[in-house]
This record gives C-alpha cells, structure tokens and sequence, in this order.
C-alpha cells in the first residue's frame, strides 16, 4: 500500500485520483462488436460466445428444463440466504413507491405527477471469476416493485454452455421474465439493439469490467438508456484510534478481492492505527483465495494519514467514494457531514458486506467519483415521473396574460397565440 503523511491540501486533488487507462483502442474494439451485433444478432452472439466464453450456444436462451435443474443443484442454505437477502431488499425499496399529490398552483391550474413503470429493462450480470448472483437480487427486485413489464437478464455461461445455478436460482426469486446467455460486449449490444432471441430493452442495469462500461457507454448515446456511468469497485474507510484494526483490514480486503483494477482508500488521524491495519492486512492477505488479486489492488491502495476528522470528512467527500465505512466512535455526528458518497455504513458492525448482500440497501452504486452527481440504483431508477396539468377558464384568467407576455418577449408568437385564443374565447 502507499502511505501519505499529513498531505498538503494542494496535493489532494491528485490523491483522489482513480487508475487511469489509455482506453482509445478498447473503445474501438468494443464499437466494432457492437456494430457486428446489430447487423448479425444471434450468430454474432454465439460466434464472440466461442471466442470470449469458449462455449458453444445452441439455444441462447436458458429454458425451463435449466431452470428446474438449478434448483436441484443450489444448496438449502444458499437458497435461504437468497431468500433473506431478497425479502430485506424488497422491504427497503417498496418504502420508496412514490405518492404523487395534485397540486393547485394557482386558482384553476392544477398540477401533478404519475410514476411510470419502464416497460422493458435489461439487467446484466457478470459471470467470471466470481458469479454475481447478489446482483441479480439487487437489480431485479426492485423492477418487480416498480411494475416493469418485462425483466431481461443476460449473464455469460461456462464453458459447457451453462449458468451459474445460483444466478438461476436468484432470477427466479426476483422475478425475471427472460434469461439469456450471453456476457460482455455482445450482451449489452443484445439488449441494447435487440436480436432473433434477445428483446430490445429501454434501460440497462448492471456492473461489468471495462469492456462492458464502454459498451454501456456507447450504447447510450443514442438507442438505450443505462443506469450510471460507472468504473472498477472502490472503498474508502475512515477510521480512528477507537476502531478495530481486524475489522478495518478485512473491509480493505473484501474491497480488493473484487478485481485488480478494485481501490482502496483508508483515512485515519491515528499514526498508530495506520501501522496495525497494515499488519492486520497482510496476515488476513496471506489467507485468502483470491490473495493474487487483492495483493494486486492494494498496490494501488492510499493510507492517507490526516491531523482530525474535520480533513478526514473533508477529503472523503472530495474522493466521493462508491462505498463509504466510518469505523470511528462518533460516526453518527461524522454520518452528518457525508456529502458525496454512493452507500454508507456506521459503526464497528456495518461491513459494506452486509450492503453487498442482505441487508436490503443497493449495492449498485455509482463509483469513479460519479458520486458527486448520481445516486445508486433505486426504485425510481426503474420508473419515468410523467408531470401533467389542467387548466379550466379560472386557470386562463390567472396566467394566461403572464404566458402571453413572456412568450412575446421570447420572440415565440405562436406560443403567445396559444394562450391568447383561449383568453379571448371566455
């Protein structure tokens, strides 16, 4: 890890700074597997299936038979635990349905919003070196409240053309209608432009590695929408001399094991804390599985060293972090002074484990410093607010000459006349 010693302030814009990547020749490979798939659907889908999953697809889509089998091979405590999982995350996104209220603006102008359900979202859910099946909780849950139509999950099979039952399993679960194999670039462009098989969706959900962001990306300048920008998983734990080393490394590690392009962030105002979280790291390092990988991430891990918690807050916000741990005794009074992050989590207890999978927050949450601007995936993230408004003869006389009069100094004289023909026919 690298440690930084009471940083001058002039030098934390550069702290916080994300890995960069020259991402120039990614971009263009992602846009010609795009391209192929919109003009060749399915056989496109299976021939970058060969080549990047090395699996041969016959029927991209997993049938009912795959369906019943998943169910056979998920463990019972699995099965409960996903059960658990989902009913705490439903419970926190049905308290977030939307109420809309008429609003009478003025005499006669009445005013209000409906909460709309998008009709057709597309969830995408990575396979790999670790198959994300939380995520399927996380995103189809709340698109079953919102009322969506049609939920389509895609998700990369193995090598003998199968998903992961656990991914199955989660699916059925939380209702997603349609499950199809395919990963990577060549899933969003499925979803994105539709295929033989695969429907065409109006929003994408979902994490991925960088091909799968630049496919998003490209996607969403002009045929679908998609939940967030977003880059590689991040942490950034504040910390100080009253938390439990233990507890800090292992919340640093379960961060770094997400992938090599994972970051890490720890900020204390205890010198001493900082020597033993990093003893603590490097015992619970050399136990793990997936050790390689998280060795790997905290190469380009920070230990930021600060004077209080007044620069410890003041820089978190600064780095806006994806998930956010204040290990400290006062973490209630510091929780008030978050501004910029994606999900919180307090006190010595709150692992951003728990939010990863039970506990019934979102774990897709904006990361790279989107947090300065977006949210995490929520209910309203699945829905479209549609405003309308009634105007009886009343609502005429209390703005119509106000209409009239800013429309004429716009230079908008149709929008003027608009207005105007009602005035004079009460």
């Amino acid at each position: 890890m690298n440690i930084y010693k009471y940083p001058e302030r002039e030098t934390w814009k550069d702290l916080v700074q994300r890995p960069q990547m020259d991402v120039s020749q990614l971009n263009a490979k992602v846009s010609d597997i795009l391209n192929d798939i919109r003009l060749h659907g399915d056989e496109a889908i299976r021939r970058y299936e060969a080549q990047f999953d090395h699996a041969q697809i016959d029927q991209l889509k997993v049938s009912e038979a795959e369906m019943e089998e998943a169910g056979t091979l998920v463990p019972e405590d699995l099965k409960a635990a996903l059960r658990l999982a989902h009913g705490n995350i439903s419970r926190f996104h049905e308290a977030q349905l939307f109420e809309g209220k008429k609003i009478t603006t003025c005499d006669g102008v009445v005013c209000w919003q409906k909460s709309v359900p998008i009709q057709k979202v597309g969830l995408y859910i990575p396979g790999g070196t670790a198959p994300l099946f939380s995520t399927v909780l996380m995103l189809a849950t709340p698109a079953k409240i919102a009322g969506c139509g049609e939920i389509i999950l895609c998700t990369p099979p193995d090598r003998n053309g199968k998903v992961n039952p656990a991914i199955l399993m989660a699916a059925k679960i939380a209702g997603v209608s349609s499950i199809f194999k395919a990963g990577g670039v060549q899933a969003i462009g499925a979803m994105a432009y539709g295929t033989e098989s695969v429907p065409k969706v109006y929003k994408i959900f979902g994490p991925g590695n960088q091909y799968v962001m630049a496919a998003k990306q490209q996607v969403s300048l002009h045929d679908v929408a998609i939940d967030m920008p977003a880059g590689p998983s991040e942490v950034c734990v504040i910390a100080d001399d009253s938390c439990n080393p233990a507890f800090v490394a292992a919340d640093l590690l379960s961060q770094a094991e997400h992938g090599i392009d994972s970051q890490v962030f720890l900020i204390t105002d205890s010198a001493t804390m900082t020597d033993q979280i990093a003893v603590e790291l490097e015992r619970q390092l050399n136990v793990l599985p997936r050790r390689e990988i998280a060795g790997k991430t905290l190469e380009n891990s920070k230990f930021i060293l600060v004077s209080d918690m007044d620069e410890a807050m003041e820089l978190s916000n600064l780095y806006a972090p994806e998930h956010l741990i204040i290990a400290t005794k006062n973490y209630d009074e510091l929780a008030e002074r978050v501004v910029n992050a994606g999900s919180v989590f307090l006190g010595p207890f709150a692992c951003e484990s728990a939010g990863d999978y039970a506990s019934g927050t979102n774990h897709t949450l904006p990361t790279h410093s989107y947090a300065l601007a977006y949210n995490g995936v929520n209910l309203d993230s699945y829905n479209r607010k549609i405003t309308f408004q009634h105007l009886d003869e009343q609502g005429v006389r209390s703005i119509g000459q106000a209409v009239v009069t800013m429309a004429e100094h716009e230079l908008l004289e149709a929008h003027a006349n608009a207005m105007r023909l009602r005035m004079k026919s009460i």
